[in-house]
């Protein structure tokens, strides 16, 4: 079972993540019913649900998908670092599930775009692909 963490913050982006990491996960033989979805309300909220998550044992792997992009203020540099720290503290904190981080940390919408679109580019596309070959390595 896969757990899919998306924050709601810059939705159009977010959901241009989340459709490339469910093409992914179906290309390599998984079921839409093998996944389960979960919105939070910004990327600030993905380390603790991808917490939550591991705490159920249910799930073989936790991807985590959001999207910061650098404003005007300082801000962005708060959360980029605040959210790349807390995953990597569940990750380094449990053995299992395996975790998977797919959140962008862009420049600019234009960029966040670029890596969110129906391309070889997409970056939930790439973390489906490593959930599902993390995943293919622990059952093999």
């Amino acid at each position: 079972m896969i757990g899919i963490v998306v924050s709601n913050f810059n939705k159009p982006i977010t959901d241009g993540l989340l459709k490339g990491c469910i093409k992914s996960l179906k290309e390599n033989g998984l079921q839409e019913n093998s996944m389960n979805i979960f919105h939070v309300p910004g990327a600030f909220e993905l380390p603790r649900k991808v917490k939550n998550l591991t705490e159920n044992n249910k799930y073989d792997c936790i991807i985590a998908l959001g999207c910061i992009i650098k404003g005007e203020t300082d801000h962005y540099h708060y959360i980029s670092q605040a959210v790349t720290n807390g995953i990597m503290s569940v990750t380094l904190e449990k053995t299992s599930p395996h975790i998977i981080f797919g959140v962008l940390t862009c420049q600019n919408k234009e960029l966040a775009y670029a890596r969110s679109g129906d391309n070889e580019k997409n970056k939930g596309y790439e973390a489906g692909k490593a959930a599902f070959h993390l995943i293919r390595k622990r059952n093999i």
